[in-house]
C-alpha cells in the first residue's frame, strides 16, 4: 500500500516576486482626544495577545488492519505417529508398536529410564502426602513482631501547633483538630484561628473548616452524635458546631457567665440527653453546661481542696486545671490534673466541699499534662508530668505503684491503648513515640519511633491499631501499630491484674509503715514516756510484712523464670 502522496505545481502558478521598498509615514487624518473617554482609559502593561496569521494544516493517522494472534495449548496423550500410519485403524497402530518395540534403541531407552522411575515410585509409596507428621511435638508460639509505622501526614499550611485531637464516634475514620499558636494567643493572633475536620482517606485538604470567633483551644466530638462538636475558646466561653454546617459555631455561651481565663479542656458527660458537657481552665473552676441552654452553667465547682468542713473554698487558692479525665461508666465522678502537679478527684453527688473533692494526690513537680484511667482497670490511672510517667491506684494515694525513670526529654502526652490494656503510648518534645508495655518491660519502652517534629498531642482510635499524633509544626501523623501492640492475649488481663494487685499491696504496706514511723517520731518529739519494743525495730513481729515480703519475692522469681 502506497502511503506517500506527491504535490505538484507549475512554476507559472507561483506568482510574481514581491518587491519591497522603504517609504515614510503619511498622515491621513487627525482625531482629537476625548477627555471623558481618556479618563476611563486604563493602561495595561504587559499585554499578551495571541495572533494566528498562517494557514491551518491538519494531520491524521489511520491504523491499518491488525492481525489477531492467539496462543493455545495442546494435550498429547501419546506420541506422534508417522504420516503413513492411520491412527484410526487399531491394527495398523498395533503393527507399528510391535515394530518399534523390537528396535534396540527403544529397549536401551526404557532401561535407562527405569532406575529413575523406580526411585520416585518407591518414594511415593514411603511417604503419605495426606498424613499429618510431628504431632507429638509441642506447638511453638509465633514470633512476636513489634513495630509501628507512619501511614500518612496531614499538614497545616500555617504551621500552627496542635492543641487537641478528637476522633469521631461510631468507629469512623474522621477526626477534628484545633490549632493554637501558644506564643501569641494572648495578643491579636498573627495566624489564622480556624480548626479543621480531616478524613483519613484524604490528606490533601480537610473536609471541613470551622471558623470560631476567637482562638479555639479544645475541640471534641460527641460520643453519641457524630455530627456534634464542642469547643473551648480563649475568651472563656464554650460553643458547639454541627459538622454538616461547619463554618461559625451554632451555639456560644454568654460572656458574663464564662470562665475568667481561657478554656483549656471540654468533655462530654454521660447524660440522657447526650448534649451535656463540662469545661475547665487555669482559673480553677469546672463548669457544667447544657447545649439546649447556654445562657448559664447548670453547675460549677471550685478546684480548691479543703481538709475540714469548717474551711471554705476560694478562687484565690484554687488550683488551675491543666487536663481533665472523665469515664462514662462512672457518670458522677471525674478527675482533674492541676498546674501545680496535683491530681484532684471530684464527685458531683457531694453536698459539702469535702464530699465534692474527696481526695488529692501530689503526683508531679510541675503541671500534669495527661490524665487517663485504664479502660479495663478503672481504679488505676496514668499521669504524665515533669520528666516521668506514673501509674497510680485510688487505694494508694501517697505514692505511685509504677513509674518510669527520669527521662532526658519530657513527655507531653500519654494514653492507654483501648484494646491492649497493658500498653501505654507516649509522645515527647524530642519527636519520639514510645510504647510502654507493662507485661513485657517496666523499666524502658518496648519500642520507640522517631518523628521529625516535636510532638504535643495524641489520640487513639477506638480500634486501637491507629493513633494520630500532633506536632508543634501543625503536622498530624497517622501511626499504625502492629497486631502485637494492638491486640490482647487471653492471659494478659489476669497477668496485669496480678501486677497491679502486687504493686498496690506493696505500696499499702509501705504507707502503713511510713505512717507508723511518723507517729512514733511525733510521740518522741512530744516526750512520750513509754517506748515499746517495736520502737527499736518497727518491723519486729510484723506477720503481715513478713507474708507480703515472701509473696513479693516469690512473684518476682516466677516472672524472672518465665522471662
Amino acid at each position: 500500500m502506497d502511503i506517500t502522496y506527491q504535490y505538484t505545481k507549475r512554476r507559472c502558478d507561483f506568482g510574481r516576486q514581491p518587491l519591497f521598498c522603504e517609504q515614510g509615514p503619511d498622515m491621513c487624518d487627525s482625531i482629537a482626544t476625548d477627555v471623558t473617554e481618556h479618563k476611563r482609559y486604563i493602561l495595561r502593561n504587559p499585554v499578551h495577545e495571541l495572533i494566528q496569521n498562517t494557514s491551518d494544516f491538519s494531520e491524521h493517522y489511520v491504523n491499518t488492519r491488525r492481525a489477531k494472534y492467539t496462543q493455545s495449548g495442546a494435550n498429547h496423550s501419546e506420541g506422534g505417529w508417522p504420516k503413513d500410519v492411520n491412527i484410526l485403524d487399531p491394527e495398523a497402530t498395533q503393527r507399528y508398536r510391535r515394530k518399534v518395540e523390537k528396535d534396540d534403541g527403544y529397549i536401551h531407552c526404557v532401561m535407562a529410564l527405569t532406575n529413575g522411575m523406580e526411585h520416585y515410585v518407591y518414594q511415593n509409596n514411603a511417604i503419605d502426602m495426606y498424613q499429618s507428621y510431628y504431632k507429638e511435638m509441642k506447638e511453638q508460639p509465633d514470633v512476636e513482631r513489634i513495630g509501628m509505622r507512619t501511614v500518612n501526614v496531614y499538614r497545616d499550611h500555617d504551621h500552627r501547633p496542635v492543641s487537641s485531637i478528637s476522633w469521631q464516634a461510631e468507629s469512623s475514620y474522621h477526626f477534628a483538630v484545633s490549632y493554637v499558636d501558644f506564643s501569641d494567643f494572648y495578643r491579636t493572633p498573627r495566624s489564622t484561628i480556624t480548626a479543621a475536620l480531616w478524613d483519613v482517606e484524604n490528606a490533601n485538604s480537610p473536609e471541613a473548616i470551622l471558623h470560631p470567633h476567637t482562638t479555639l483551644f479544645d475541640l471534641q466530638y460527641s460520643p453519641r452524635d457524630p455530627n456534634l462538636l464542642i469547643g473551648g475558646f480563649l475568651s472563656g466561653q464554650v460553643g458547639s458546631w454541627d459538622k454538616r454546617i461547619a463554618g461559625a459555631p451554632t451555639h456560644v455561651s454568654a460572656p458574663h457567665v464564662a470562665h475568667r481565663d481561657f478554656v483549656r479542656n471540654v468533655r462530654f458527660i454521660n447524660s440522657k440527653s447526650g448534649v451535656e458537657f463540662f469545661s475547665s481552665g487555669p482559673d480553677g473552676v469546672c463548669k457544667w453546661w447544657d447545649l439546649r441552654q447556654l445562657e448559664e452553667p447548670t453547675d460549677e465547682m471550685i478546684m480548691d481542696f479543703v481538709t475540714s468542713s469548717f474551711d471554705s473554698q476560694s478562687m484565690v487558692t484554687a488550683s488551675g486545671v491543666s487536663c481533665l479525665e472523665y469515664e462514662a461508666t462512672i457518670p458522677t465522678r471525674f478527675m482533674v490534673g492541676c498546674e501545680n502537679g496535683r491530681v484532684i478527684g471530684g464527685n458531683r453527688k457531694g453536698k459539702t466541699p469535702m464530699e465534692k473533692l474527696p481526695f488529692k494526690i501530689d503526683a508531679h513537680l510541675g503541671p500534669v499534662w495527661s490524665l487517663e484511667r485504664n479502660p479495663g482497670f478503672l481504679k488505676n490511672f496514668l499521669t504524665v508530668g515533669d520528666w516521668t510517667v506514673r501509674v497510680w491506684s485510688e487505694e494508694c494515694r501517697e505514692s505511685a505503684i509504677l513509674w518510669s525513670p527520669p527521662l532526658r526529654y519530657s513527655y507531653t502526652a500519654g494514653n492507654w491503648s483501648p484494646t491492649r490494656l497493658s500498653l501505654m503510648l507516649m509522645c515527647g518534645i524530642d519527636g519520639r513515640i514510645s510504647a510502654w508495655d507493662l507485661l513485657r518491660r517496666q523499666h524502658e519502652p518496648v519500642l520507640t519511633m522517631q518523628l521529625p517534629d516535636p510532638l504535643l498531642r495524641q489520640s487513639f482510635h477506638d480500634q486501637g491499631s491507629i493513633v494520630t499524633v500532633g506536632s508543634r509544626k501543625g503536622n498530624i501523623f497517622l501511626v499504625e501499630l502492629s497486631l502485637t501492640l494492638a491486640q490482647s492475649e487471653k492471659n494478659d488481663k489476669g497477668m496485669l491484674t496480678a501486677i497491679f494487685e502486687r504493686e498496690s499491696k506493696r505500696e499499702r504496706i509501705l504507707e502503713a509503715k511510713l505512717r507508723e514511723i511518723k507517729l512514733k517520731m511525733r510521740q518522741a518529739e512530744e516526750g512520750s514516756p513509754k517506748a515499746s519494743a517495736t520502737d527499736i525495730d518497727p518491723t519486729l513481729n510484723d506477720r503481715d510484712l513478713a507474708e507480703a515480703t515472701t509473696d513479693y519475692f516469690s512473684q518476682v522469681k516466677k516472672e524472672l523464670a518465665a522471662m
